[in-house]
């Protein structure tokens, strides 16, 4: 897995050795297994996947996360990259709407010794004010643009990385809050369920 990445534009070491120490098959379902290393999403049940390889790594490296800064995951699934994200040395709070993913990912979490990964159930697309400020804030959902909310909770100099777009197709954006306002650059083409939620898209 690791050497596809090297593949992909992933030039961030820090990242690839983060993604190496976390055990993936522990965040993917039993019969999934045998493709937990493949560069592919997998369903994690509830309509949702565990995202590729190589987007939780793109998505990290855009973050540029270092050890003890502040991390809003927003979309938890199965708690893969929140394990990731702590891996950087991040201080991890994780937040997922459907509660029965809340209980998986603390469960793999959990498993596989990440304790300093806070799980919570609630509207990703409003972040978790009551711990802002973050350093980072990572969306592993497609929203029709940059939630506010999510933005007004950054740190001084914080990004957001967020897939902006429609159901067909979006783009990673990275969004940093500066003394101008927010400083937009548009990345790479990707392809995200919805973030369901007040500032996201409504629930079907």
């Amino acid at each position: 897995m690791i050497a596809d990445l090297r593949g992909r534009d992933i030039t961030d070491e820090r990242v690839l050795e983060a993604m190496a120490r976390v055990p993936r098959e522990l965040f993917v379902l039993p019969p999934e297994r045998n493709l937990a290393y493949a560069d592919r999403p997998l369903s994690i049940g509830y309509g949702q996947t565990i995202s590729q390889p190589a987007m939780v790594a793109i998505m990290c490296q855009a973050t540029g996360v270092r050890e003890g800064d502040r991390v809003l995951d927003v979309g938890s699934g199965s708690g893969y990259q929140a394990a990731v994200l702590a891996e950087l040395g991040g201080d991890v709070h994780t937040i997922e709407r459907i509660p029965e993913l809340v209980e998986l990912a603390r469960k793999n979490l959990r498993a596989a010794g990440y304790e300093r990964v806070f799980t919570h159930v609630g509207d990703g697309s409003l972040g978790l004010p009551e711990h802002a400020p973050y350093d980072a804030v990572v969306v592993a959902a497609a929203a029709p643009s940059a939630p506010p909310a999510l933005y007004e909770q950054l740190a001084p100099g914080g990004r957001l990385v967020v897939p902006v777009g429609g159901p067909d197709g979006q783009l990673l954006e990275l969004v940093v809050r500066s003394p101008e306002g927010p400083a937009r650059v548009s990345t790479v083409p990707c392809r995200f369920v919805p973030l369901v939620g007040a500032e996201g898209f409504p629930a079907v």
